[in-house]
């Protein structure tokens, strides 16, 4: 099956992750037409945009996409182009497992945590005015629709992926109204899953409980700003932010994959940039598609490159982006394997 996509390759490093996942897919024997869509600084320079209609028209024909980071020009003053295109496009459900899938070295190598965050208000909804010089207020924005939808996606993935618990986080008991509203409604969509259990917490006493004992936690329910935070903390419990994938997914099926790391600027033209940030949003991608082998074989071989000690430098090696790409390669020639992921 030939699989029409759309590529995003972004800024800094991006276009040198792209060009690695791509070869790594295709020696897995993976047909994927790709739709190059560049946006970022160098169209922003061109066309004065940092995503133009063009890459919005890309998605919508494909539905799905790999997306590498892209950046804003330094002292622009203009939407972060990530959160606008989740706006944009109504990319409401942002997923994050949080599962080191790779093997390598960490606090929690066993952990197993996934994040679903709301992704399309809250702070992020970018309300902000000057009330007079010097006072400064920002608008978080909370709907109930958006409460609802969100809460109903967090149920319906952990009864999919067989799942046993999911806990809302919030700060409802400062902010009373706005939180308030999002456990309220998480309330009430989990009383129609009386398959999965349901509990709650304060943001600030989850961070804590997820330092000191993470594996009471199976699916955290959070809204955007809560969300990113717990996410990146998360992140660092299971060997770093490189590590985790992002997955942005709408109600008329369009799907984002994304790395949320990859800018790394000093390392650009290099031959040193680690693909790992695109390559494990990637396997996701592929499996969604269906693509169970290339998943299974592209895990094991890369795992393999991995253990040999075949690292870039901010792994801990020594290996340049093509040594390393090459490794995986060169595995993958020797057939299917089953990954045990």
């Amino acid at each position: 099956m030939v699989h029409n996509l759309t590529m995003i390759p972004g800024d800094w490093i991006g276009p040198e992750m792209a060009e690695a996942v791509q070869q790594i897919i295709s020696a897995a024997g993976v047909s994927i037409v790709w739709d190059v869509q560049p946006c970022g600084l160098s169209t922003w320079e061109s066309e004065r945009a940092l995503i133009p209609e063009r890459v919005y028209d890309s998605i919508r024909r494909n539905k799905i996409a790999l997306k590498s980071p892209v950046a804003t020009p330094a002292g622009a003053k203009i939407a972060n182009p990530t959160a606008e295109l989740r706006k944009s496009l109504d990319l409401y459900c942002n997923i994050r497992p949080m599962r080191n899938i790779w093997g390598l070295p960490c606090k929690y190598p066993d952990l197993d945590i996934v994040i679903i965050r709301e992704a399309t208000e809250d702070v992020y909804a970018g309300i902000e005015h000057q009330v007079v010089p010097g006072v400064v207020e920002t608008l978080k924005v909370t709907t109930a629709r958006a409460c609802e939808r969100i809460s109903r996606a967090a149920f319906e993935y952990a009864r999919m992926r067989g799942r046993k618990k999911v806990t809302t986080v919030h700060k409802a008991n400062i902010m009373k109204l706005a939180d308030g509203l999002f456990l309220d409604v998480s309330r009430r969509v989990a009383s129609e899953y009386p398959d999965i259990q349901h509990n709650d917490i304060i943001v600030d006493n989850c961070a804590m409980q997820l330092v000191a004992k993470p594996q009471q936690f199976d699916v955290l329910l959070l809204g955007n700003l809560f969300g990113d935070i717990i996410s990146d903390l998360c992140a660092g419990l299971i060997g770093g932010i490189s590590l985790v994938p992002s997955i942005n997914v709408g109600q008329d099926g369009i799907r984002i994959y994304e790395c949320p790391h990859g800018n790394a600027p000093q390392l650009v033209g290099r031959d040193l940039a680690n693909p790992l940030p695109l390559l494990t949003p990637a396997l996701h991608m592929l499996r969604f598609l269906g693509e169970e082998d290339a998943f299974n074989r592209i895990i094991e071989a890369t795992r393999q490159v991995l253990e040999e000690g075949v690292m870039t430098p901010d792994l801990g090696g020594t290996a340049t982006t093509s040594q390393f790409v090459r490794g995986i390669l060169e595995r993958l020639k020797g057939g299917s394997v089953q990954a045990g992921a």
